[in-house]
């Protein structure tokens, strides 16, 4: 495949398919939409042209013009249509969750190494500002080391909307749908932690699913707090950090989304540009440190390795199946009301380890 660029078959063109994957995949060297499979027809045509477009999965999986297939449909599919890109032959991505329970991720882990396929999550917010901004201040030791971590995904969304998403059953939620970025984040900075602890709750009137998610990673050394809310007007810092030596504040989040929302091609001048910079507070008082470019296409960039050269999975399967230990030791922790170890086996997490 090294002659010709990774072709692409979207499964999917709501929100995640038309602002994210569409976008990233036609704005990164090495790789190109082929087909997609979609009801939205007139949609794809307005933003991408004369894109090929299929009515079903299968349609799309018997195509002999896709190397790879992008899973952008509704939560609850994830894992089922994985599995059917995999037994069909096809490289894939899938959106996070990639699958709703720890045997349903061991399922999909599973299929992917029998088929000797590629399969990475959608693990972008890796490639945020803002995260990058602090693990390079973590990773420098400039606050010595830490002690009390906090990620923030807060917004202020007051009324309830009529889709898959905010309904309780089949991955709907603000845990399913924020959990997996937020505990992926701190799973790349500190590693499995010992146990979790959360409270998901219904706060908004009229909400059937949960709208508010507070988790506490337990460590020997440091707790690690990951919030998500959605009555929270005017927001809150997206990271606070602290440590022995001091504490870093990052006020903004990354603005990749907001760009992809308002049009921006992936690339162009100012694409992941944050001008809000990280705030270190110790003794000596405030210091800015300006926060680096983001750039999700570095997903993408790594998933054209892995097929073309055999380079690493930019999300190795065991990093995904830790982040999927850590939603569900959530889910029963908030419905037990107490803290839950990882129901990962020595072998899982000896493989996070390793990778």
């Amino acid at each position: 495949m090294s002659d010709r660029p990774v072709r692409v078959g979207l499964i999917g063109f709501g929100y995640a398919g038309r602002t994210f994957h569409a976008p990233l995949i036609g704005a990164t060297e090495g790789i190109e939409l082929a087909a997609i499979a979609s009801s939205q027809r007139d949609a794809i045509a307005d933003q991408l042209g004369p894109v090929p477009v299929v009515g079903s999965v299968a349609d799309l999986l018997v195509r002999q013009d896709v190397d790879l297939v992008v899973v952008a449909s509704p939560n609850h599919s994830h894992a089922s249509i994985a599995c059917q890109a995999l037994e069909a032959g096809k490289h894939v991505v899938v959106e996070k969750p990639y699958a709703l329970t720890l045997d349903e991720a061991r399922g999909v882990n599973e299929r992917a190494r029998r088929s000797g396929r590629l399969l990475a999550v959608f693990q972008n917010r890796r490639w945020d500002s803002d995260f990058l901004a602090v693990r390079a201040a973590i990773e420098r030791g400039l606050i010595g080391q830490v002690v009390h971590f906090e990620s923030h995904f807060d917004r202020f969304r007051p009324q309830v909307r009529d889709r898959w998403r905010e309904r309780p059953e089949g991955g709907g939620g603000i845990w399913y749908d924020l959990a997996p970025h937020l505990v992926d984040q701190a799973l790349q900075l500190f590693g499995l932690p010992e146990r979790v602890e959360a409270s998901l709750a219904i706060l908004r009137p009229g909400a059937s699913a949960h709208d508010w998610a507070h988790a506490i990673l337990h460590y020997p050394d440091k707790r690690v707090i990951l919030h998500a809310s959605m009555l929270a007007a005017g927001g809150s810092a997206r990271f606070i950090v602290h440590g022995t030596l001091g504490s870093l504040v990052k006020e903004r989040a990354d603005q990749q989304e907001a760009q992809l929302l308002a049009g921006v091609v992936p690339g162009s001048p100012g694409w992941g540009r944050d001008e809000d910079p990280l705030v270190r507070y110790d003794e000596g008082g405030r210091t800015e440190l300006p926060a680096p470019a983001g750039d999700q296409r570095a997903f993408y960039r790594g998933v054209v390795a892995a097929i073309r050269d055999g380079a690493k999975s930019p999300v190795p399967l065991a990093q995904a199946l830790a982040t999927t230990a850590v939603i569900e030791a959530a889910l029963r922790s908030s419905s037990e009301q107490r803290a839950i170890p990882l129901s990962l086996t020595r072998a899982e997490q000896v493989a996070f380890a390793e990778d």
